[in-house]
């Protein structure tokens, strides 16, 4: 795999929240570029990406061995971090434009409300499992770090229950992330446990 692919990737990993920048900078230029409720529309759209991005890092995996192309693994942490990243936005624009800053509204929100307890739920699992990506992480923590890294699938389920109480009426993109997450899920446990899946794959 060449390797100039891997900054390509990373940038047009970045191009989403880019885009954001400028539609940012058009309202505040006064053009309705967000729609009639900009913070709302932006905290809609990065959790959208955040769990696009997680089925992508969770996917990558499974296509290393479908496909047999090792080197997909050269992106997976980066990709994972990817989704911390966009999740962060995430919690910056409810925290920063939907509560402006009200931390005390902050707890009565993760308390009161299921659909934000099961968001943040999923930002701590993501925060720790990003803060512990690295070599030295993996050295020191043996193997409950690849317990930890385990619990990505808890917070992509978590993630998907966010989104469905959010959007109350129109489930089917989050229907589709949650069919997703769940396929990947049983070639996981089928790849791990089942000899004739662990050999199957469309490249020898």
């Amino acid at each position: 795999m060449p390797r100039p692919l891997k900054p390509l990737v990373f940038v047009l990993c970045l191009l989403p929240a880019l885009w954001w920048l400028y539609q940012v900078w058009q309202v505040t230029q006064g053009r309705v570029s967000l729609g009639p409720d900009p913070a709302k529309t932006l905290a809609l759209i990065s959790g959208e990406w955040s769990i696009r991005f997680l089925v992508l890092a969770l996917a990558i995996t499974p296509l290393r061995y479908l496909l047999n192309l090792p080197q997909l693994w050269r992106f997976r942490r980066m990709i994972g971090l990817y989704v911390f990243f966009y999740t962060c936005l995430h919690v910056l624009v409810f925290v920063l434009l939907l509560l402006q800053l009200n931390w005390a509204d902050l707890g009565k929100e993760i308390v009161e409300r299921p659909y934000i307890t099961v968001g943040f739920m999923a930002f701590i699992v993501l925060l720790l499992m990003s803060l512990t990506s690295f070599a030295y992480a993996q050295r020191r923590m043996g193997r409950n770090w690849k317990r930890l890294h385990q619990c990505v699938y808890g917070a992509a389920i978590l993630a998907v229950l966010h989104l469905v109480w959010i959007v109350r009426s129109d489930f089917g993109e989050a229907l589709l992330y949650g069919f997703l997450i769940f396929l990947l899920l049983i070639y996981r446990l089928l790849h791990k446990y089942n000899p004739v899946v662990r050999q199957y794959g469309f490249r020898r």
